[in-house]
């Protein structure tokens, strides 16, 4: 068949083809917490280069595979084609990546999930099986769920004839008609709104449920799960849903210029237009803890300085911007962007740098940005850049300590050099469930 591998011919004729409950989850303790420096702990499993993984050279911005319109709309990888930066295991599989497809295939049943938790979105994702594989993507998850019915959303993949087959919820709601098996490529597109979830199979719907029990989950991580047999996944996509505008294109209703500011914020064409004299900062009236935050902005100039300060304490003249910081600056050293200047486009400012510039002055780029708990990561053009656990003691102000409660999110004007736009600046708070 086309695309097959050898090595994966080889398999099948290992492993036997008796049936197998799609039903069971086992799943470990999760692994003992990191001895890592508090201020500089990055989460997931990015410190284990895994096998056959190819790193982009360092002056090369990585082909995630969306497009610009994608990008625009909002999409971000969760899988980055060539790490498994971004995710954690919850056991030992031999999770790994090999050109450009995240692979498993020995080792007791287990998930590898998203070290960042979601509510509403859209995920896409292709997968592949052989007649043995048992297999799932686990949606709005906790970390070690016990109960399909109670810790999650299992999406099954696994075309036994079982009670549950592929496009099926695990202990919640079958599909109607089961397809055929297949060994090529398929490929799922699923949408989380609330409690409905609808799913389409190769671009045909399976599943449409509504969740009226006592057990709906509002959010949680994504899981890619090995349980029996080799699994094979790729082009793993999500785009956020209910994202609410804060930026009304028109005027600077519902921000406010925070005292002692000596920066210009002016509605320009549609955008936010920052110049500045000295630092600055436009605030929002509002206030969010947990939130998914998205924006677009475009230095006008050589590597120029600015960012996204959230979780902040309300700005005054004797302290315009305690916040956390998702920085904006697009300056890389010898050409080489996993070395960038002043933490990099991305990078929570002080906390972490950006793995990778992946962005470029005077062109328009997306930042996404989540926030859950303790836990802070930041998507540029749709590529994972930071992913970083705060481990420090808890503070009111965040440039001090971990900071939980919500606070505002300002955009900042740092120098006489200061020339951005701000457009698209949108938003979501995320349920206070503990994922």
């Amino acid at each position: 068949m086309p695309q097959r591998s050898v090595r994966f011919v080889v398999l099948i004729t290992l492993f036997t083809f008796q049936l197998t409950s799609c039903q069971k989850i086992e799943h470990p303790s999760p692994p003992a917490k990191s001895n890592a420096e508090p201020q500089a702990k990055q989460v997931g499993l990015q410190d284990k280069k895994p096998e056959g993984s190819s790193e982009p050279a360092g002056d090369v911005i990585p082909d995630t595979g969306l497009t610009a319109k994608e990008i625009e709309a909002g999409w971000i990888a969760l899988f980055d084609g060539h790490s498994l930066y971004g995710w954690k295991a919850t056991n030992d599989v031999n999770w790994r990546v090999e050109q450009g497809v995240i692979k498993a295939d020995t080792g007791k049943p287990g998930l590898l999930q998203t070290t960042s938790p979601f509510a509403d979105y859209e995920l896409k994702f292709e997968f592949r099986l052989t007649p043995s594989t048992n297999s799932g993507v686990f949606l709005r998850t906790v970390f070690n769920p016990k109960d399909p019915v109670k810790d999650c959303y299992e999406l099954n993949l696994c075309d036994q004839m079982t009670e549950y087959p592929t496009g099926s919820l695990v202990g919640r709601s079958k599909i109607q008609k089961p397809v055929p098996a297949s060994m090529e490529w398929q490929s799922f597109v699923v949408r989380l709104e609330g409690s409905q979830i609808k799913a389409s199979l190769n671009g045909k719907e399976v599943l449409n449920f509504k969740d009226t029990s006592k057990y709906q989950r509002m959010v949680g991580f994504i899981g890619l799960q090995k349980n029996e047999g080799p699994i094979e996944f790729r082009n793993v996509y999500l785009k956020p849903l209910r994202m609410s505008t804060i930026f009304n294109g028109v005027d600077l209703a519902g921000w406010q210029v925070v005292p002692g500011s000596k920066s210009t914020f002016e509605v320009v064409d549609k955008t936010i237009h920052v110049t500045a004299e000295k630092q600055g900062y436009l605030e929002t009236e509002d206030t969010w803890d947990n939130f998914l935050f998205q924006a677009t902005a475009k230095s006008n100039g050589i590597s120029l300085n600015s960012g996204y300060f959230f979780r902040a304490i309300k700005g005054s003249e004797k302290g315009m911007a305690n916040g956390y910081e998702a920085q904006i600056h697009n300056g890389i050293k010898n050409n080489d962007r996993t070395k960038p200047e002043n933490a990099g486009t991305g990078a929570i400012f002080r906390r972490t740098e950006a793995r990778r510039v992946v962005s470029n002055d005077n062109e328009w780029f997306t930042t996404t940005l989540s926030a859950y708990g303790s836990h802070f990561a930041v998507w540029i053009n749709g590529y994972q850049v930071t992913d970083w656990e705060d481990t420090r003691k808890p503070d009111e102000n965040p440039r001090k300590g971990l900071r939980l409660k919500a606070g505002h999110i300002s955009l900042q004007g740092h120098d006489p050099t200061t020339d951005l736009n701000f457009k698209d600046l949108k938003i979501s708070s995320l349920p206070a469930e503990t994922p």
